[in-house]
């Protein structure tokens, strides 16, 4: 009776372990550009465009690191966001952008140190302008 209840208990086992498959999800993504646009003085437009996001912080992100790099390259030490839109059609992720920079840290809430940034970009190998 035993034996029997161990071969049942195994199977049942055996058949919750087949059922279950485990989800493995990739991140792969695809950066397709960085297109820079000075609006005026310290404002900056930033269009990227990329595939394989995970979802619309993907491409805020990736025009983060665009900001901080493009920052550091002016000069300046610092870059506050003003506003991100982000569309994705047909799995295009498509982020507007626009960035003032500045060489003091700005005010604002979503202040970023360029240089801390783009290491941390590099890290997650997020492409800079």
């Amino acid at each position: 009776m035993r034996l029997a209840l161990a071969v049942a208990g195994a199977a049942g086992l055996a058949a919750c372990q087949s059922a279950e498959t485990p989800v493995v999800d990739v991140f792969r993504p695809d950066y397709r550009g960085v297109e820079t646009r000075l609006l005026e003085g310290d404002l900056v437009n930033f269009l990227v465009t990329m595939e394989g996001a995970r979802d619309g912080q993907d491409v805020v992100d990736y025009a983060e690191c665009a900001a901080a790099q493009y920052a550091l390259i002016r000069g300046f030490g610092f870059a506050r966001q003003v506003r991100t839109n982000v569309v994705e059609e047909g799995g295009v992720w498509r982020g507007d952008a626009v960035y003032t920079v500045s060489p003091s840290l700005p005010r604002g809430l979503k202040t970023i140190d360029a240089e801390v940034a783009v290491d941390d970009c590099r890290a997650r190998g997020i492409p800079t302008v």
